[in-house]
């Protein structure tokens, strides 16, 4: 019941991150969404204004273009008048030197000229009365009537353009809400992983149980080597053909697993062979790390690692969060970003190289008190990763202010990554830490050479230097370190602390 419920809240842990993180993304998108839409309607305001003073100045326009029109016809007629009386005059003038009668005539036509005089004034005076009648009816000037006109036109411009706006703005929420759980379901679709199941226990098959024998040793000597040398609990027991090796660390449990492997094809079992043959494996094992890490980053496509960096991620396959495979679960983020980086047109490369780093913090080779997050965001800073990738691995905790697109997208991943049903297993990862501060709190005490916690954690073997811990002290340090996880840590049942001091003399004949 409790590991359903630790389930239930791992996973709705990981999609309340999972949401939030992508209320973040969208809240961005919004943002720019809304900016982007303020500067249309802005645009479009100055649009619809121009429009208004194009169009007040066509009216205009056409308004002079008619008076124009008649001053034109004036103009013309007048023209014509005074042509015809030029004509009219010529012909007088003629006429008067032929007959004297044309007199009359003429006095006839000086009376139409005038008469057209009288017209052309009263075109004039019935201009001005229609512009006073115009002003009265308004109840304006025609400069009101055209500041008026162009405030109307200003008033009309920036309605319609607030109303586009709201359209827009509406539109996109919709759009990028939908587009978001597009790209989000189409990226968990693409990068479809297995579930991680931690095991805190591995299976040494044999071929016989006689080698059950000279693995014990005579008086059990062997076997003490042998868990002193890797800090593992070696449980031999009635189970056929089958020796297991209890750790909570999955390097020791390897490293353990190949020395037995070695030492049984060998033949040759005692504390001395056995010491040899577990350093031997630990240095082979730090090269197959390498070796992994390397074969990961080709895989992915990564170039350009520091050598330190790479080792960090060959680490990351004898490591788990939460019971999930440290590497698994970096490979997978690592995808996962590659491809929501692809539909959002960011930098792939980026993406994924920040993806598979993130939690590059879970694996150094000492435990300073950092988060994991900002540990790992100072090591890619050391080794020269870009500011993108920094950024996004100290930031995808929120520990630190997101600065770039990368951020949230790797931090969705991860919740995306360690969200998913059975991805996940809480209670693997609290006994690690409670494993993990045990042996630290037996290290913090000077002459302790190592400290291991074997038996799931109900027994504390401590190894202490000779030469600085005496037979006395080696009680009281043992009573001290009990007293001390009996006060300061909360555990089930009894935790027995063993103190080993053991006097070497080691000497070279030549």
């Amino acid at each position: 019941m409790s590991l359903i419920i630790g389930l239930a809240g791992g996973a709705a842990g990981g999609v309340v991150i999972a949401v939030g993180v992508q209320s973040v993304l969208l809240k961005k998108r919004k943002e720019k969404i809304l900016k982007d839409a303020e500067k249309e309607g802005e645009t479009l305001k100055k649009d619809k204004i121009l429009q208004a003073k194009e169009r007040f100045l066509k009216l205009k326009e056409d308004h002079e273009g008619k008076i124009k029109d008649r001053e034109r016809k004036l103009q013309s007629a007048e023209d014509r008048i005074k042509s015809k009386e030029k004509s009219l005059t010529q012909k007088l003038e003629d006429a008067n030197r032929k007959d004297k009668g044309m007199e009359k005539n003429k006095a006839v036509l000086d009376a139409k000229i005038k008469g057209n005089e009288i017209k052309q004034n009263e075109l004039d005076k019935e201009h001005q009365k229609i512009v006073v009648e115009l002003s009265k009816v308004s109840g304006m000037s025609a400069e009101d009537a055209k500041a008026s006109l162009i405030e109307s036109l200003k008033d009309e411009a920036r309605t319609n353009a607030m109303a586009h706006i709201n359209e827009i703005t509406a539109e996109a929420k919709m759009n990028a809400n939908r587009e978001a759980r597009k790209i989000v379901i189409q990226t968990i679709q693409r990068v479809a992983t297995e579930q991680a199941i931690e095991n805190s226990v591995s299976v040494f098959n044999i071929e016989s149980d006689e080698v059950k024998g000279r693995i014990i040793g005579r008086e059990g000597r062997n076997i003490r080597a042998l868990e002193a040398a890797t800090g593992v609990e070696i449980v031999v027991d009635d189970t056929p053909e089958a020796i297991i090796l209890s750790c909570f660390d999955p390097i020791r449990r390897e490293i353990a697993r190949l020395a037995l492997h070695q030492l049984v094809s060998d033949g040759r079992i005692h504390p001395a062979r056995i010491e040899e043959v577990v350093a031997k494996t630990k240095k082979q094992l730090d090269e197959e790390i390498t070796e992994t890490g390397k074969r990961t980053c080709i895989d992915l496509g990564i170039h350009g690692l520091h050598a330190e960096l790479v080792r960090m991620i060959g680490r990351m396959k004898y490591r788990s969060s939460y019971g999930q495979n440290l590497l698994q679960h970096s490979r997978e983020v690592a995808n996962l970003c590659a491809t929501m980086a692809a539909e959002l047109g960011l930098n792939v490369k980026v993406a994924k190289r920040a993806g598979l780093l993130h939690d590059i913090g879970k694996v150094p080779d000492d435990n300073p008190e950092l988060p994991h997050a900002i540990l790992g965001m100072n090591m890619a800073e050391k080794y020269g990763e870009k500011p993108d990738v920094c950024n996004a691995i100290g930031a995808h905790h929120d520990e630190i202010e997101m600065t770039t697109l990368i951020s949230p997208i790797v931090q969705v991943c991860d919740a995306v990554s360690g969200a998913r049903p059975g991805a996940r297993r809480e209670i693997v990862e609290s006994y690690i830490k409670r494993i993990k501060d045990l042996e630290g709190l037996a290290l913090a005490y000077d002459g302790v050479n190592t400290a291991y916690a074997i038996q799931a954690g109900r027994e504390l073997r401590v190894l202490v230097e000779s030469d600085k811990i005496s037979d006395a002290k080696a009680d009281e340090l043992s009573f001290e370190i009990s007293q001390r996880i009996q006060t300061e840590m909360t555990y089930p049942g009894q935790v027995k602390v063993t103190l080993i001091r053991e006097k070497r003399s080691v000497n070279y004949a030549k």
